[in-house]
């Protein structure tokens, strides 16, 4: 930038010894260096958003948060915490500061105008589906009722933007591989099929992709009865193999199907459960964790490293794992559905989920570094 200021001030006063800028032409000039200012302040921030860490950090509260409220029409009855009578809600009002940068605050028009004419499409389990609903409620709030509608289509949902002509969608997919109904009625997961769900992909701008917690389900609540690899039929292998034989199929396909000139693919690492002592871990918890004294890398993390490390396409790989593990405060445990005042007399009564989080809450961080990562 200095170089270009020492060439713009020759510039002028060679001008102005030869007549032949007028005053208009010259403000226009300075004009154009203050925007030569900006775009390199942007480029810098950019720059310095690309070389910082986003997953290490540390949670910060926030008043200014959240984003939306619980009214978001978008958001289905497990995960309007606050409506289904949590009493507390400082859990709206973290967000998360990495160290040596920030992430950008959520902005709707922004993203809207530099997603227009695109379909952002968010595949996998429940939990993606809790990050659907964050975003759609992250950007819906500018748009009129008349403008905005949702469609379905076989196993998707979408929400239209109709004035930007943007889609985001939620694609169910839990194993991004196939799961079919075989003779009597069995479970059969294919660890080598993928185009019954990869069809519905196609097209997309903007890929967003997660699987993990139906593949470590235990014994007992088994996502599937056999797993089927060409003719062969499994009835126990060591989950991980199979996950990584399931991911290996999806990669395939992505480094086969996918340009990555039109499609920016993404892969969210594993949204951590707090499910000890019986899913009562995240009960009753107010506030998020400090700092983990001995840090756990969950298995499924690192087979989806080493897939990811040899794939020839560019997926961008999103590590929310470690910064949502600090957030037990965040699930809506006993408030997944209402309870009265005389049901929290009685909340052992109760199943506490603390593996999907409250809206608002967590997945709306995860889409503001998702956004930043845009």
């Amino acid at each position: 930038m200095a170089k270009n200021k020492s060439f713009l001030l020759f510039f002028l006063v060679l001008s102005f010894i030869s007549g032949i800028l007028s005053q208009y032409e010259l403000e226009e000039l300075t004009w154009l260096d203050d925007r030569d200012d900006e775009i390199s302040m942007f480029h810098n921030q950019h720059s310095a958003m690309r070389r910082c860490d986003l997953t290490s950090g540390k949670w910060v509260y926030d008043q200014s948060y959240p984003l939306y409220d619980s009214s978001c029409p978008y958001l289905s009855t497990a995960v309007t915490c606050t409506k289904n009578g949590r009493p507390d809600s400082d859990y709206e009002k973290w967000r998360w500061k990495p160290h040596g940068c920030e992430i950008p605050r959520f902005n709707t028009l922004e993203f809207l105008g530099r997603m227009r004419k695109k379909r952002i499409m968010l595949v996998g389990d429940s939990i993606v589906r809790n990050q659907w609903e964050s975003l759609v409620c992250l950007v819906q709030s500018v748009i009129p009722m008349a403008r905005k509608t949702v469609t379905y289509v076989g196993p998707t949902m979408a929400f239209h933007a109709m004035d930007f002509e943007t889609t985001i969608e939620f694609c169910w997919a839990p194993f991004l591989v196939e799961l079919k109904k075989g003779p009597e009625n069995k479970r059969i997961l294919h660890l080598d099929m993928i185009e019954e769900n990869a069809k519905y992909w196609r097209g997309a701008d903007v890929l967003v992709f997660d699987s993990a917690h139906w593949w470590t389900h235990s014994d007992k609540y088994s996502s599937w009865d056999l797993i089927m690899e060409g003719n062969s039929f499994y009835r126990n292998m060591n989950p991980m193999v199979a996950y990584e034989k399931g991911l290996m199929t999806w990669a395939k396909w992505v480094d086969l199907n996918l340009d990555p000139r039109k499609t920016r693919v993404f892969f969210r690492s594993m949204s951590p459960r707090h499910n000890r002592e019986n899913g009562w871990k995240c009960f009753n918890q107010r506030e998020p964790l400090e700092f983990f004294s001995h840090p756990h890398v969950p298995e499924p993390l690192l087979v989806l490293k080493e897939v990811l490390r040899r794939m020839s396409f560019p997926v961008s790989f999103q590590d929310i794992t470690t910064m949502t593990a600090l957030r037990r405060d965040g699930h809506p445990s006993v408030y997944s559905k209402f309870v009265s005042q005389t049901g929290k007399q009685h909340l052992e009564d109760y199943k506490s989920d603390c593996s999907h989080w409250c809206l608002p809450g967590v997945p709306d961080t995860w889409n503001e570094m998702l956004n930043a990562m845009l």
